[in-house]
This record gives C-alpha cells, structure tokens and sequence, in this order.
C-alpha cells in the first residue's frame, strides 16, 4: 500500500521571483536543486536541508485562481538567531520567538517558534525543537 514518507515541498507564487530566491538562499541558507522555464515563468526548488524543499513560481501577477498556504514551517536549531537574520533582511516579522507546549496525544511537546512574512506575502514558521 502506497504512502506517505515525508514533507517533500510547499509552492509558492512570487510576484518578484529573484528577491524570493534570493531571500531563501542567501538570508535563509538554502540551496538551490534544480531550476526550469524563463522569465517570466521561471521556477526552482530550493531545498532546505535533507530533501525538503521551497518550490518558487514566477507570476507576472497574482491570480484568485491559485490557492494559498496558511503558512509553512522550517526547522531550525536557534529560532531567535534566524529571526533576528530574518529581520536584518527586512521581513515583517508577525509574531516574535517564543516557548510554547504544544499540548498532545502523548504529552506536552517543548518547542520554540516564531513567524514572519517572506518576500511574496508568504508566512514562514521558524520551528525549533529536537525531537519533532
């Protein structure tokens, strides 16, 4: 039986398709897979670490056909440290780095977290914990 084995990639649309890459490879520390199409429709994985992925598309404008993601999470081992990063780079930052129990099936889960808004509108998590 087929199924699921991880997080692959989240997409996302960006209006200015080079200050995304570049944000997510230069601020954030990620590396870019593989790349297709020409301006302007370009796209690229960038992967995070470990296969996980960042898919970029470029839109000349934005469309109400296309979805949106509530936001996506990226691991990290000093949420505070890549926050501040963060906001050396100018994004917005929507919610501040702060401990937290995530109350669960098998008890209070520790982590630290913190939101921001990424070059395209985009609402990354920061997420540090070493066991989830």
């Amino acid at each position: 039986m087929a199924k699921i084995s991880g997080f692959h990639h989240v997409a996302i649309p960006s209006l200015d398709f080079d200050a995304s890459v570049k944000f997510y490879i230069d601020v954030l520390g990620m590396t870019q897979k593989i790349t297709w199409g020409e301006k302007p429709s370009r796209a690229i994985m960038i992967d995070s670490g470990d296969g996980n992925y960042v898919e970029i598309f470029e839109r000349a404008e934005a469309s109400r056909e296309e979805g949106a993601i509530l936001h996506f999470a990226l691991r990290t081992d000093d949420c505070a440290a890549l926050l501040e990063t963060v906001r050396s780079a100018g994004m917005e930052v929507t919610m501040e780095s702060k401990d937290l129990d995530i109350p669960s099936n098998i008890g209070p889960i520790p982590v630290r977290i913190a939101f921001f808004k990424g070059p395209s509108g985009e609402i990354v998590e920061l997420f540090q914990n070493e066991k989830l």
